[in-house]
Parts: structure tokens; sequence; C-alpha cells
């Protein structure tokens, strides 16, 4: 799961990284409302993690801000504001669940992998973009109907892709996910002339696009 921490108590941000991270979770640490900006429009993360007080303004402010731009984001307000009053209007902003400081690890944790399970769309829908289909049971993938035969690397890029669909995956997680993990260590070529190829079995779709000097995603187009 990858969460975004926005909190700006270094003592707290760093204790809660660390644990999470021992729980498999990629955690990224933003302590201010402008920087937490910046990364959202790079890349989505499964759950956002918002403290409401912070150096350059409320999270609750960017709470509201994620929830009209993003419906389907899981919000967590996690702040020491626990008056009744401040808890309605965390929920009133768009916060799926409010915890307040201080809190047990283990119980967050808890909370964090239902926000991610509620949101998580189903496997069909989650593995579809602009008339591709992907089906990971038979390994399978069509384009408009139509069989591909694609590589085995071509596959699992493709899978990656859309099972991060709508989110920015960089270049270092792709060599990390598909080769590196493996120990075959290979030239930043080899994912531009693997993405080519991909492109070029799927008709090049709009719906895949690059990131330049970042990486790749798969987004379905606005309407």
């Amino acid at each position: 799961m990858k969460i975004l921490l926005v909190e700006d108590d270094t003592a707290i941000a760093g204790a809660l990284e660390a644990f999470l991270t021992q729980k498999g979770c990629q955690v990224t640490v933003c302590p201010t409302l402008s920087e937490a900006r910046e990364l959202l429009a790079a890349a989505l993360p499964d759950v956002a993690v918002l403290d409401w007080n912070l150096p350059d303004g409320a999270g609750a402010d960017l709470c509201r801000e994620l929830r009209q731009r993003w419906p389907r984001l899981p919000l967590l307000m996690l702040t020491v504001r626990d008056d009744t009053r401040d808890i309605l209007a965390g929920f009133a902003c768009g916060a799926d669940d409010y915890v307040t400081k201080p809190f047990d690890r283990e119980v967050l944790y808890a909370r964090l992998l239902a926000l991610g399970r509620r949101s998580r769309p189903d496997e069909e829908a989650g593995l579809c973009c602009c008339g591709i289909r992907l089906d990971p049971a038979r390994q399978t993938v069509t384009c408009q109907g139509e069989p591909m035969a694609l590589a085995p690397l071509e596959y699992q890029l493709l899978h990656l892709l859309m099972q991060n669909k709508g989110r920015t995956v960089t270049r270092q997680q792709l060599l990390d996910a598909l080769w590196d993990k493996n120990g075959h260590f290979v030239n930043d070529n080899t994912l531009t002339v693997t993405m080519k190829r991909l492109r070029e079995k799927l008709g090049r779709p709009a719906c895949l696009k690059t990131v330049r000097s970042f990486g790749y995603r798969l987004e379905e187009p606005q309407r």
C-alpha cells in the first residue's frame, strides 16, 4: 500500500514511517501542503493521511480539495484536534476516517488497510482501460476485442500499469519491479525499448501517457 503522510512533526512522521514500512507499506512524508500538492500532481497514493495543523495551512482544506478532485481517494485525518466540532468538520470536508493523537499504531494500520480495501476497484474494472482488457487469471490481453500476443516483459509492464491506473509509476519503480527484483540489472534503455514495443502492439493508445523524465501513467481520457 502506498501511503502519503502529510505531517510536520518530525518525531511522529519518522516513527510512523518506520512502523508502516516494516508492515510493507511505501510511505512518502510531506511536511507541508505545498509539497503534498506537488507530489499528488505527479502520482496518487492508495491512502492519504493528513494532519490538520500544518506550517502553510490546514490539512482540512487539502482534504476538501482532494475529495473534490479524486472522489475515490481514501483520506484519513490524523490530528490532536479531538473536539466533537473538529471531528464533525473533518468528516464534512471529505475525510473517510478521523484519528486523534496520541494513537495506537496497530489500530491506525488496521484502519488504513480497511480504507484501502474499500477503495480498491473490482478486478475486472481495475484491469480495463480504453478498450484494453487484461485478464490476470488467464494472463491474456485484448485490445478492442482482439487478442494481443505480448512478450512476458510487455505483459508484466502492462499489468503493473493497469494495477496503478490513474497513478504515475516512475521509471525506477518499473525497473525495480520488472527486472531488478530478480537480480537482472539492466540498462535504463531496456525499459524504453519494452515500452515502445508495447505501445506499437496496442496501437499507440492515447491512454498510455509518458511523464517526461519521470515515468508512465495509464489513465482513462477526460470527458
